[in-house]
């Protein structure tokens, strides 16, 4: 049932209140509903959850709701990304339930009687309209997925250093049965028990670093937490960060297996797409975000708009943290509408690169390797969410929309 015009004007009034109260109300949410239901677990993230990442998410997204519900096109771009996050988790319609319950009872719970008849009526109704288009969207992903509709088992076919902290690992299915193409710049989930937690499923996203159309998937996974085992203690407390990402790293090996879901994500080149076979493409990253330009770039030189003019533009601490440079650079030397720009902060003898330091936009503008003049370039920027903030800033400073710039954030919310 629709929203009345009252309940609409009720749920935004509660935008104040929810913006003050909004990481308590969902903090109880979460402790309640996963106290109710521990098997939902499994779906969520010890790390987020321990820094409070995920309850901060979620607030903001209620805010979000609250605020624009009069004008829910403006979060078109939020509900695309959760939705696609959602699917790659294997979020279904009968979980939307469970979560409104919840919710609705953190809200009744933090306020006491400031929620009033009227305002929880008027939420149910909110939340039910939410959950439809949440449903809706990630029917219509999963009815592209097809037969992939639970966690698949793959093994690891191949391991390789790609710098000092990121390997790649290179994934099979055990069914022998072909792998669906996706849209680079897209992640797939890996999922892994943690045997000294009961068997406890923890997953993470990991960009594909490889163009489509091969038998298996490449992931390239940056080694992070501490070097020794963590207690049983600061496990269960989710107080290790990284923790998929150094359990592949060190546990994970030749023949070993893990689930994967299905390609997913918002943030995509389509290479099909021959009318921007002359619109300049500019890739910018930081560290380990290259991962999905990579896949990007090779993308596009393996299509019809192999021709774009393309700047590729990575930064790095050190020579041993670039991800991808010697491939990148043979790329360039075979094709000469490649401009490829490395930064390098600390530098040594024998390195390969244009510029010490940072990424530093304004020399880019200086040598027109932005595209800034372009009209239609497009842009990809992958990295650090601060570093991508002040790129995005930088961009849009200089003419560029936000509808022409595409981030890619490794993390809970948005950017």
């Amino acid at each position: 049932m629709a929203l009345t015009a009252a309940q609409v004007a009720i749920v935004k009034s509660t935008a104040p209140i929810l913006k003050e109260h909004g990481k308590t109300i969902t903090t109880t949410f979460y402790r309640n509903m996963l106290g109710a239901h521990p098997e939902l677990k499994n779906y969520f993230s010890l790390r987020n959850q321990q820094t409070g990442a995920q309850q901060a998410a979620l607030a903001n997204s209620v805010l979000a709701y609250a605020t624009y519900i009069d004008d829910l096109g403006k979060l078109s771009h939020a509900v695309e990304r959760i939705a696609q996050k959602h699917v790659s988790l294997f979020i279904k319609a009968e979980h939307y339930p469970i979560v409104g319950t919840h919710l609705i009872g953190a809200i009744g719970e933090v306020l006491g009687s400031a929620l009033t008849t009227e305002i929880k009526d008027a939420w149910v109704a909110a939340y039910g309209q939410l959950a439809d288009i949440f449903i809706q969207r990630e029917g219509q992903l999963y009815d592209a997925a097809g037969e992939w509709n639970s966690w698949r088992k793959f093994k690891i076919a191949k391991k390789e250093a790609e710098n000092d902290s990121v390997t790649s690992f290179y994934l099979e299915p055990l069914d022998d049965k072909p792998l669906p193409k996706f849209l680079p710049g897209q992640y797939v989930s890996l999922q892994i028990p943690i045997p000294e937690l009961d068997g406890l499923l923890q997953s993470r996203q990991f960009s594909l670093s490889e163009a489509p159309g091969s038998n298996h998937y490449r992931i390239s996974v940056k080694l992070q937490g501490p070097e020794a085992e963590p207690s049983l203690e600061d496990l269960s407390a989710g107080k290790i960060p990284g923790l998929v990402c150094t359990r592949l790293h060190k546990r994970y090996n030749v023949g070993d297996e893990v689930e994967l879901s299905p390609p997913a994500g918002e943030f995509f080149l389509n290479p099909a797409d021959t009318s921007a076979a002359k619109k300049p493409l500019v890739l910018l990253s930081a560290g380990v975000g290259a991962t999905p330009l990579v896949s990007i770039l090779d993308s596009v030189l393996g299509s019809e708009t192999a021709s774009r003019p393309i700047t590729w533009i990575h930064g790095a601490r050190y020579s041993g943290s670039t991800c991808f440079v010697p491939h990148v650079l043979d790329s360039a030397k075979k094709h000469d509408n490649i401009t490829a720009k490395i930064f390098l902060e600390d530098v040594k003898e024998g390195d390969q690169y244009d510029f010490k330091g940072e990424i530093n936009l304004a020399q880019l503008q200086k040598d027109k390797l932005l595209q800034l003049d372009s009209s239609d370039a497009e842009y990809f920027i992958c990295g650090p969410e601060d570093w991508m903030v002040k790129v995005r800033a930088f961009l849009e400073e200089n003419g560029v929309p936000r509808e022409r710039q595409h981030l890619e954030l490794f993390k809970t919310g948005d950017v």
